[in-house]
């Protein structure tokens, strides 16, 4: 019997050291600089008591550069699986106190295990980050490792959701694991993504920069677009992921969970009849309208400091998920560019991919003009966005509440695009071009014959915003569906959306597409 027990007290202790992984100072050099453990935060990402641990005892193989005599248990990363209000998650969690949290080859394949249960049982895959790369001391063997978890990244997209929280460095060959997933958090002042770090650049270009200017949360949520999300602190990155994953489905194969509201379906909002501006010119606010139509006033915008003059972001109508896309009159009047465009065509097939319907809100005067947006490739990035409104299966529901001019009106979810239930206010504006640049190139020449040009162009161009710009004329040959009352849309988009719930339609079969990339 004492025999047993002393086998018990001996399996307690190997469990007490390695959750204290690179061991107490290491511990305490991390809460120093303002990080949680991985255990911390795992335990504040999970249901209190759900955590289940899986391979505790592994330790690395290496045997070169002295490794052989820096071993701990758990080897840098803690994997396993727990809840998430209540629904099954499986996590992985880089351990900075283990040699920096650098990948080994067991590392590797820790990770990979949970990633291949997520698959098998079709469940979110959570990975939060803080390691300073691949392990030198194991060459091939640790990128080896990078690739298998890359590998399984790609298998696993669109088939189960998958978030990485980015809670200390994350640089080199780590940043693909992050790139490849579905959303990505940071924290400022505390994370950072780069290829190649500070001392290669200076090396390579002769550019001075830190880490922060080079791959700080900033850098990557308001110029690169890496990150989805940027967070003060780790409680708040932690806090998010946990309210990103309720707007989620488990998998490809489920819808993402109701959630009761008192909010009413036919809740009229009178505001909305007086916000269209009267000068087609004038900007408004698009959270406004969100705001006004979706349940409890509550979205959570994706991407907020990137290409702002596009809003992508979840919220629920009548309980139900559902991602939104809408032009933003207040900045760049709305346009589109290459940013905004890849930006909402990521998000539009995100939402295709996990059977979330989209409702699309548009005002666009079209792609922005010039040099810098044809060099860099703005009709591949357009036609990116285009692509995947054409292609999503889900429900699709557009209002179009002002402008709507020429290929950016195709572009937003047009009826030509399988757009489901087409909708406009009555201050829309649908046509090739807005009224000033028609009758520009209509009646250029009988304006420039006349007595008074300035005075046929006026007209001209009252004459064009009556009969073209305004919804009717579209709405004459059903590509839009109905004009509504602008209070109205909150309980049009929840009918429609209702009577879409069971809508199938299927893509031609293919091995897979060729994305405009």
């Amino acid at each position: 019997m004492s025999n047993q027990l002393d086998k018990v007290r001996e399996l307690i202790e190997l469990r007490t050291q390695a959750r204290l992984g690179g061991g107490e100072k290491a511990i305490e050099k991390q809460h120093a600089q303002g990080k949680y453990t991985a255990r911390e935060r795992i335990t504040m990402l999970v249901d209190e008591g759900s955590f289940e641990e899986l391979d505790m005892f592994v330790e690395h193989r290496c045997t070169n550069f002295g490794m052989e005599k820096k071993k701990y248990l758990g080897d840098g990363v803690v994997t396993g699986y727990g809840t998430i209000e209540g629904r099954l998650v499986y996590l992985f969690a880089q351990d900075f106190t283990v040699i920096g949290g650098s990948l080994s080859e067991t590392m590797a394949k820790k990770i990979c295990k949970v990633m291949d249960l997520a698959m098998m049982m079709g469940a979110p895959i959570v990975g939060l980050n803080d390691s300073g790369g691949a392990r030198i001391q194991e060459g091939i063997n640790a990128l080896a490792g990078y690739a298998e978890i890359f590998q399984r990244n790609i298998l696993a997209s669109g088939v189960v959701p998958q978030i990485s929280g980015i809670f200390g460095p994350c640089a080199g060959g780590a940043v693909y694991s992050p790139a490849l997933t579905d959303f990505t958090i940071m924290a400022k002042g505390m994370s950072y993504m780069f290829l190649t770090g500070p001392k290669v650049v200076k090396t390579v270009t002769g550019e001075d920069v830190t880490q922060e200017q080079l791959g700080g949360a900033d850098v990557h949520a308001t110029r690169s677009g890496v990150t989805h999300f940027a967070v003060d602190n780790g409680n708040e990155g932690i806090t998010l992921i946990r309210r990103l994953l309720s707007y989620l489905p488990q998998n490809n194969l489920e819808e993402a969970p109701i959630k009761t509201t008192n909010d009413p379906i036919d809740r009229l909002e009178d505001s909305l009849n007086e916000i269209i501006p009267d000068s087609p010119n004038k900007p408004y606010d698009m959270y406004e309208v969100i705001m006004a139509i979706v349940d409890d006033s509550e979205f959570l915008e994706v991407h907020s400091s990137y290409a702002k003059n596009i809003i992508v972001g979840f919220a629920r109508f009548n309980g139900r998920s559902v991602g939104i896309v809408a032009n933003q009159p207040k900045t760049l009047a709305g346009v589109l560019d290459i940013n905004a465009s890849r930006k909402a065509a990521r998000f539009v097939r995100f939402c295709d991919a996990f059977n979330i319907p989209i409702v699309t809100l548009v005002d666009v005067p079209g792609f922005l003009p010039g040099t810098g947006q044809e060099y860099g490739g703005v009709i591949v990035h357009g036609a990116k966005l285009l692509y995947a409104y054409g292609e999503a299966t889900v429900p699709k529901v557009t209002v179009t509440l002002r402008k709507s001019y020429g290929g950016a009106h195709i572009v937003m979810s047009c009826k030509q695009l399988r757009g489901d239930m087409n909708y406009a206010w009555p201050t829309a504006e649908i046509a090739v071009m807005g009224a000033v640049g028609a009758v520009e190139v209509l009646y250029a020449k009988e304006a420039k014959d006349a007595e008074n040009p300035a005075k046929i162009l006026a007209e001209k161009e009252m004459e064009y915003t009556k009969t073209f710009a305004n919804p009717y004329n579209a709405a004459k040959y059903g590509y839009i569906d109905d004009v509504i009352e602008p209070r109205n849309t909150r309980f049009r988009i929840i009918r429609a959306l209702q009577q879409l719930s069971t809508k199938k339609q299927i893509n031609p079969p293919k091995k897979h597409d060729n994305l405009p990339l």
